[in-house]
């Protein structure tokens, strides 16, 4: 008869397998690896089952920087973020009442995917990216208003415009969360 492990793998959450596609596909965008290596690599991920065969997937990719999270909180009344200002890699927008109006179009952004979570409930919102900025609203939720936002036409300077991963397009701006009772505009800057 044999004893059981003392110390078994410990199994991968949901949060863990998330957390490390994130971290792969920030890869691919900054040009670390190609695609066909983030193609292999998550579907290593997505079939891991212990932390170890994890890990493996997220091998010999670049120290993950330490997080760069803000966020911006108000019951109620008008949160503004406009001219130079510095964005960070995460940000976190909370409104219950009110409006929410971000420009990025003159804003540092060092980081080329940016992530911003709306918690947004009564009010409006507007958002608007660089020019040349890709805008992925996959993870956004809209309750009573249709999101309004019109993608630009690839610009000249590479395969589907300017901004694809290894292109010198802008940064990937991902858009998630959930907006309540309110609309959202996000539109790209004219210049």
């Amino acid at each position: 008869m044999t004893s059981p492990p003392e110390n078994p793998p410990s199994l991968v959450s949901e949060g863990d397998r998330e957390a490390a596609v994130r971290r792969l596909q920030d890869a691919y965008a900054e040009g670390h690896i190609s695609h066909e290596e983030m193609d292999r690599r998550l579907h290593t991920v997505l079939t891991a089952t212990t932390h170890g065969e994890l890990m493996s997937a997220l091998a010999s990719l670049p120290a993950e920087p330490p997080e760069t999270t803000s966020t911006i909180a108000a019951h109620s009344g008008r949160i503004r973020r406009r001219g130079p200002w510095l964005v960070p890699r995460t940000l976190k927008v909370e409104s219950a009442f009110g409006r929410v109006h971000l420009d990025l179009s003159r804003a540092v952004i060092e980081h080329p995917v940016v992530d911003i979570e709306l918690r947004l409930g009564t009010g409006r919102a507007r958002i608007t990216v660089p020019r040349d900025a890709i805008v992925d609203v996959e993870g956004l939720y809209t309750g009573w208003k249709d999101l309004r936002y019109k993608p630009r036409p690839p610009l000249p300077g590479g395969p589907g415009g300017a901004g694809g991963p290894g292109g010198a397009g802008g940064p990937k701006i991902r858009i998630s969360g959930a907006v309540g009772f309110g609309r959202l505009k996000i539109r790209h800057a004219r210049r």
